[in-house]
This record gives C-alpha cells, structure tokens and sequence, in this order.
C-alpha cells in the first residue's frame, strides 16, 4: 500500500516541478536550467513535500497554497544535496544512482544551479503569497516563515557547519544529535509544521508536531547511517560507507547495527504517540511514519 501510495504522490510532486520549472524565465542560460533539473528530477523519495502536502490535507479541505510550500521546500532540499556532494563538502560522486552534478557540469555551475533553486524556491513561495488575503494569506506567510528559519543560519545550515567543524569530537552523542536533529531534522520538521500552519492549526496541535517530527527527523538519520553501512548500493543510489571516508562518527560507530535498529523502533513508537495525541488518524500518515522508520533505501 505504501509503496503505491509513494509512487503516485511522487508523480504528482514531479508533475507540479516540471510545471513550475517550464514557467522559469525563457532568459536563463540553458545550461543552468538544465543543472537544475538534473539534480531535481534525478529521482528522489520526495518525502518533505509528501509529508507536507498529506500533513495539510489532514487539516484542511483546499490544498491550493500548500503546493507552492511543497514545491519550494524540494527545491531547497535539492539544492542542499548539490551543495552537500560539493568537494569541499561531502566529496560525492554519485546522487541517487547518477552521478553529482558537479561531476557533469563542474563544480562551478553545480554551485549556480543550487543557488537557483534554492532561490527559485522560495520565489515560487513567494510569489503565491500575493494572491491571497486574510487569514489564508496569514496563515501562509507564517508557513513560509517556518521554511525560511528551517533552511536559514539558524537551522539545517547550523547542522552542516556543525557536522565540519566537530568531525573529530562527534563521537559525543549531544553534539552528534545537534548536528541530526538541525541538518537533516530542520527541513523535515519545517515540511511537517508548514503543512499543518497553512491551515491554520492550533497551538496544542503544533506542539504535538514539533515532537513528532523531531522523532521521524533523528530517525530518518539513524536509518541513512545504517544504510551508509550494509544497505544496498543500488537501491540507495550512492557508495557505502561514505561517512566513514569522510571521518564522521554515527550512531552505528557508537551503538552499533541492533542498538541504533532498536532507537529507530523507540522512535517510530513516540512519533505514532505524537500523532494520536493530535487525533490525527490520517493511514497515509501513519503508514508514511513507519516507511520513513523502515525503508530500505
């Protein structure tokens, strides 16, 4: 089911992509358009948008001006991916089964065309916004805001300059959570709490999400590091064992496979606890919760 559930939304989220992406302005060089959508439309589990869009759908019948947040937010995820793979970052050769955009187009136009998305991203976010009035209009500025602050200094950017500058002592698990829970947690968390602010949710509701969503973040990590270690290449789309070429401490160096196998169960429990103490009964949300916690790849 959730497989079918997956792979129909993923199509509408790529639907949604192509269309905003052919609305770009005709003046831009053709080959950073074409950077951009290598990296954008290179596969993907497309998560945060999905998380976002079943997220508002739980809350609200119109799911109008939730589709520019979802579209936005990939965007920004995607360009955090180009720039991750970077030499000077992570050092990746292969993305998703293919290879880094800046092993095809240079690491120069790999760093333009994360830039344009995550610019373009927030344009379309932005964009939308003058179309409304009111409390929707309200509504969708403070969404906006929650993505702003998520992908800003103060959030995953936070994480990734966390995860360079302690790579000697992440062997320390607050400071390996701190780097989790901001450069991997804050988009995930942003993706679940602007779907839910856009229609306008209460403060109680929020507060349940914040937790929720910190648990499936520091999960969704656990299993990458797990996967880093005996997943399949294939499926993951990318070599094994890169945190361990780079000197970065995970939750398996420290706990090993079972332990941190046993973490991830504990937090797929308190996450569903989260979601029933928000009286969200949403079966795509659950199922979703529990894929995130036991995917394969």
């Amino acid at each position: 089911m959730i497989e079918e559930f997956l792979k129909y939304n993923i199509s509408c989220v790529n639907n949604y992509l192509h269309s905003y992406m052919d609305e770009l302005n005709e003046n831009i060089p053709n080959k950073l358009k074409e950077a951009m959508e290598y990296s954008l439309f290179a596969g993907g589990k497309r998560l945060r948008p999905i998380l976002l869009l079943e997220i508002s759908n739980t809350f609200g019948q119109s799911m109008e001006n939730s589709i520019p947040l979802a579209c936005g937010i990939e965007m920004i995820h995607t360009y955090s991916l180009i720039h991750d793979d970077l030499p000077a970052m992570d050092n990746d050769d292969f993305r998703r089964g293919k290879l880094t955009n800046h092993k095809v187009f240079g690491e120069d136009i790999a760093i333009l065309a994360g830039d344009a998305l995550l610019n373009y991203g927030f344009e379309i976010m932005i964009n939308h916004s003058v179309n409304l009035s009111g409390d929707n209009q309200k509504y969708y500025l403070k969404a906006i805001q929650e993505i702003t602050t998520a992908s800003g200094a103060a959030g995953m950017i936070t994480g990734q300059v966390a995860d360079i500058l302690n790579v000697e002592d992440s062997e320390n698990i607050e400071k390996l959570d701190f780097i989790n829970n901001f450069k991997t947690g804050q988009l995930i968390k942003a993706s679940v709490l602007s779907g839910a602010i856009v229609q306008g949710v209460s403060d109680k509701v929020i507060k349940e999400l914040v937790d929720y969503s910190q648990k499936i973040g520091l999960a969704f990590q656990i299993v990458d590091d797990i996967l880093d270690v005996v997943g399949d290449q294939k499926k993951i789309g990318k070599n094994l064992h890169s945190d361990e070429k780079n000197n970065k401490k995970t939750y398996v160096d420290i706990y090993g496979i079972q332990k941190s196998k046993s973490i991830v169960s504990s937090l797929m429990k308190e996450a569903l606890n989260h979601l029933s103490e928000c009286n969200i009964k949403n079966s795509n949300i659950i199922e979703l919760t529990k894929f995130i916690c036991g995917r394969d790849y």
